[in-house]
């Protein structure tokens, strides 16, 4: 396992690199000029410097070559720095954000938690309903809770987040005033008081996004289930005495878990790219709201280092995700 692990990890580094440049070109034809919000009375020779401060007006493959140096050398110093006091990166030129002039990095480190509060408990709560919910269904097929599970998942899958977010603060916030219609993202939890604050104003943006991934992974749980629930080895499990909730909860489960484990793995991280849509109806100061912002902003530097995380994190969780199906699976061999 660990030799697989290690040639999947050395095999990614070219497909991340190709990534990275193949998002790096389609960038640079975007229109868009880091100088064009500084005002009219900054001397041209200024902004020149500004410019080639920022990377800007060099051949595109000197570009990349200065933003890989930055991402991989530079930035991983930044991090040593912070963790041992060091200063191996003092005076080293950093990725830039051409919308607020300062690094990248440190704007997507402050937005990160944000987005772990709701997006990240939102995955986490969807995945505790929609598993037994999807178990149940499929073990209990054509009944009212199989139906009902049904309509629901049917609901999540066809309504989108801008009609059930401004829907639920019509309902929960305007009309009954049981939760606040926008997200404060400067409170900070210090006692259970705050604690209680925070869950509450969580609450909204968590149903809104739970709503539609319970509605995915109910139906993969379900129609898995329904699968191997017809297969001959849970007949024979049947045959030998064994209970139904042995049948059921070891033997089905545990084979019926092997795609719904793909599902949840490559979903992971959609968590740390937020949720556009929400984020921006509940005004949460993600970083979905955060590459929004930067794409509206033509914010190069910002938009090729975020998208390139997002790719990392994929390439990471398909790995993690292969790794589980051993796991779950004493049939499946990476020798």
């Amino acid at each position: 396992m660990l030799s697989y692990a290690t040639r999947r990890l050395i095999l990614s580094i070219p497909t991340l690199l190709f990534i990275s440049f193949v998002i790096f070109m389609l960038l640079q034809l975007a229109p868009g000029d880091p100088m064009a919000q500084v005002p009219l009375t900054v001397p041209d020779e200024v902004k020149q410097k500004m410019r080639e401060a920022l990377g800007v007006g060099q051949p595109p493959l000197v570009q990349y070559w200065k933003w890989l140096v930055q991402v991989f050398w530079i930035e991983p110093q930044v991090m040593f720095d912070w963790m041992f006091g060091t200063d191996f990166s003092e005076g080293k030129q950093r990725v830039i954000s051409w919308q607020t002039r300062s690094p990248v990095m440190d704007i997507i480190i402050q937005r990160i938690p944000q987005t772990l509060w709701v997006v990240g408990v939102a995955y986490v709560v969807a995945i505790l309903i929609a598993l037994p919910v999807g178990i149940y269904s499929a073990y209990r097929q054509y009944s009212v809770f199989d139906q009902a599970g049904t309509f629901v998942t049917m609901i999540g899958f066809s309504i989108p987040p801008f009609f059930t977010g401004p829907l639920l603060i019509v309902i929960f916030s305007v009309q009954l005033g049981w939760f606040p219609s926008i997200y404060d993202t400067t409170h900070v939890v210090t006692d259970w008081a705050s604690f209680k604050v925070q869950l509450m104003q969580m609450v909204l943006p968590v149903m809104v996004l739970a709503l539609q991934i319970t509605a995915q992974l109910s139906r993969y749980m379900r129609a898995t289930m329904l699968d191997n629930l017809k297969q001959d080895y849970v007949r024979t499990a049947r045959a030998k005495g064994l209970s139904e909730a042995v049948v059921v909860m070891v033997h089905v489960l545990r084979n019926s878990m092997i795609p719904v484990v793909t599902v949840i793995a490559l979903g992971i991280p959609s968590i740390f790219g937020g949720a556009i849509i929400t984020e921006n109806v509940f005004k949460v100061n993600g970083i979905g709201q955060l590459l929004l912002t930067w794409l509206f902003a033509n914010d190069l530097p910002g938009v090729m280092t975020l998208t390139f995380i997002f790719a990392v994190l994929i390439v990471l969780f398909n790995l993690i995700a292969d790794i589980l199906y051993g796991v779950l699976d004493p049939r499946i061999r990476y020798d």
